[in-house]
């Protein structure tokens, strides 16, 4: 079995009788038309919501958030046609693309170009979110949470603001796109911080599509209206990374629809839990750095029985993702101690990246978990106490050793492209 990793995907060369394969029934989707086609047919017909181009009228500015580069988003078949209606509604809108970068690193040009096209890269105007800068960024209101909603002063003093984006399995907001292009997309860290406090990510409600009871999702739902949100186009991807469906119009209702689409395919269940989970991350650009691996990681939590072993095959070409995720779990003294720190921290005190090491360090806790990786990430890994292994079948053969033979494998091609459900 050939498992994602980077580019090329590694082999899982071991017998594999009596194991349970998880997949996402996505690559039994049969789109009709090409993805321009879908993405046209959904914007032809918007749910809730007039056309682009009508909502275009009068308006003297527009802006539109797009994904950055961590998002596998296929920008070149959105973006073309929602400049396209703005400009049909109104030929002298003043247009700007707003990249939401969240709590990420900027996207460099050449990533842009590779996500949207050199035409739109080079000719349209973009702005690249930054969360950090406090003169960018403009307080709108309080979020149901009691947290400050601070958002790009782009996106706030536009006449129109509408945003591209995909729905895919979050591991603790439940689902992504939609009302997530506004928080934490182009919110100040401020904002971001409050909305991933420990409490909200000990919910039993904030896990891979779960909406309702979600406290993430609500304060980001809140979000989207108070930033006055008004159209969406999200699509849902196949496993090649193409469009497969498409939603269009109001921020919520397109969204909640694609979710509801999304999950009939997504759902799975193990007949057993995994004594042994197997894991990826989807390959790249998802499995650029360790921090993004936490997603894959929590599918093979929730597919695995009490003191499992995880093994996760994840590229990280970019490193960890983050000094602070990498600090918190090699500089703390006992998982233990970090989790009851974590707890303690208030909302308003939520360190950066504290959600990923709280998820991964639950992981730690109750499983041993084993990161196949690039050989140069050895020393990153085995320093964050988590453990190496160079390839998959070595990863494997270790974790029958501790489990023994008649250990029941569970293989999750890919954890970023499933809910597993109990």
């Amino acid at each position: 079995m050939r498992i994602p990793y980077g580019t090329t995907g590694l082999e899982l060369d071991r017998d594999l009788t009596g194991a349970e394969v998880l997949e996402s029934a996505i690559g039994t989707l049969k789109a009709e038309g090409s993805e321009d086609d879908i993405v046209c047919k959904a914007m032809a017909a918007p749910m809730g919501s007039p056309r682009l181009a009508e909502l275009a009228k009068g308006k003297k500015t527009a802006t539109i958030i797009v994904s950055d580069h961590t998002r596998p988003v296929p920008s070149k078949h959105i973006l073309p046609f929602m400049l396209a209606e703005l400009r049909e509604g109104n030929p002298d809108i003043d247009v700007t693309l707003l990249i939401a970068t969240g709590f990420h690193r900027p996207t460099t040009h050449e990533e842009l170009v590779n996500k949207v096209g050199e035409k739109i890269a080079n000719e349209e105007k973009f702005v690249c979110h930054d969360s950090r800068n406090p003169e960018a960024n403009v307080d709108i209101g309080v979020l149901p949470s009691g947290a400050r909603l601070v958002i790009d002063k782009v996106a706030a003093e536009t006449d129109l603001l509408v945003s591209e984006g995909f729905i895919e399995p979050h591991f603790f907001a439940g689902f992504s796109g939609g009302r997530k292009s506004i928080l934490p997309g182009v919110c100040d860290q401020v904002t971001v911080l409050g909305n991933h406090c420990s409490k909200f990510i000990d919910s039993p409600y904030a896990r891979t599509g779960i909406l309702e009871g979600n406290p993430l999702h609500n304060d980001m739902v809140a979000a989207a209206k108070l930033a006055k949100l008004q159209y969406i186009v999200n699509v849902v991807i196949d496993e090649e990374k193409k469009v497969a469906a498409a939603f269009a119009g109001d921020p919520f209702q397109a969204h909640e629809t694609g979710c509801a689409f999304l999950k009939g395919y997504c759902r799975v269940k193990p007949q057993r839990k995994g004594d042994i989970v197997i894991t990826s991350n989807g390959g790249a650009p998802l499995d650029q750095n360790m921090y993004q691996s936490v997603k894959g990681l929590s599918a093979a939590e929730a597919a695995a029985a009490p003191g499992a072993v995880l093994i996760i095959s994840s590229r990280c070409n970019d490193g960890t993702g983050g000094e602070s995720f990498y600090h918190a779990l090699h500089d703390c003294d006992t998982l233990e101690n970090l989790m009851k720190r974590i707890l303690a921290t208030p909302m308003d005190k939520t360190d950066p990246d504290q959600w990923e090491y709280q998820i991964l360090c639950r992981m730690m806790l109750k499983h041993r978990i084993i990161f196949v990786s690039d050989p140069s990430m050895q020393k990153t890994v085995e320093e964050m106490k988590l453990e190496y292994a160079p390839d998959l079948n070595t990863a494997l053969d270790r974790a029958y050793a501790d489990k023994g033979r008649d250990a029941h494998l569970v293989v999750i091609p890919n954890g970023i492209s499933v809910i597993v459900e109990p």
